[in-house]
């Protein structure tokens, strides 16, 4: 879903996403600014914002929402021509780039917030399965059964997003070989798919 200025539908609340969308780029806003500073960058007014989005949270949600659609759709793009590895170089090389700060906290901050009210977040909830998806997908091309395609790409997702946290958290402590520990936790001993003969 990449949001354009075009909206042939006349979706008030896609075109209020546009906005926010252009007007903060790759940032996403700090949980700390009000709705008013928000719609005031953005040239609209924070009663459009609240009726639309619900609060700031809901704000966070939907733009980290469209953000990360446009990137897993450049990412699924680059997956099409390349290997599982070569795309979880570049996952990692698209999030910690210093541009992306803002963004991965706000990540962090919107998941914690889902964590303790699902049902407000279910959108936010529900994508956080596409990245899993387009790897075990690249995983299964390379020749993993489904079901070990899948748990593969979700270890390989967990590991990338733990990592990412303390990248936030503790950056003096980063790991030195980020990929390479992911990649090597991803491909670990193969669990048996069914259980031994006694």
């Amino acid at each position: 879903m990449i949001l354009s200025g075009a909206d042939p539908e006349g979706n008030a609340r896609t075109r209020l996403l546009v906005r926010l969308l252009d007007a903060f780029g790759e940032d996403l806003p700090s949980p700390e600014v009000s709705l008013r500073e928000i719609a005031a960058r953005a040239e609209t007014s924070h009663a459009l914002l609240r009726y639309h989005f619900g609060s700031l949270p809901g704000v966070l949600a939907a733009m980290l929402g469209a953000q990360r659609s446009r990137d897993n759709e450049a990412l699924l793009e680059g997956a099409r021509r390349g290997t599982f590895d070569e795309l979880v170089h570049a996952i990692w090389r698209a999030y910690t780039r210093p541009e992306q700060l803002s963004r991965v906290r706000g990540f962090f901050h919107v998941a914690g917030l889902a964590a303790y009210r699902p049902d407000d977040f279910r959108e936010f909830i529900d994508s956080l399965e596409d990245l899993t998806e387009m790897m075990a997908s690249l995983a299964e091309r390379e020749g993993l059964d489904p079901q070990e395609a899948v748990a593969v790409a979700t270890v390989t997702t967990a590991a990338i997003r733990g990592l990412l946290l303390q990248e936030v958290l503790a950056p003096a402590a980063r790991t030195k070989d980020p990929v390479a520990l992911i990649l090597r936790m991803s491909k670990g001993p193969s669990v048996p798919r069914t259980c031994p003969e006694p």
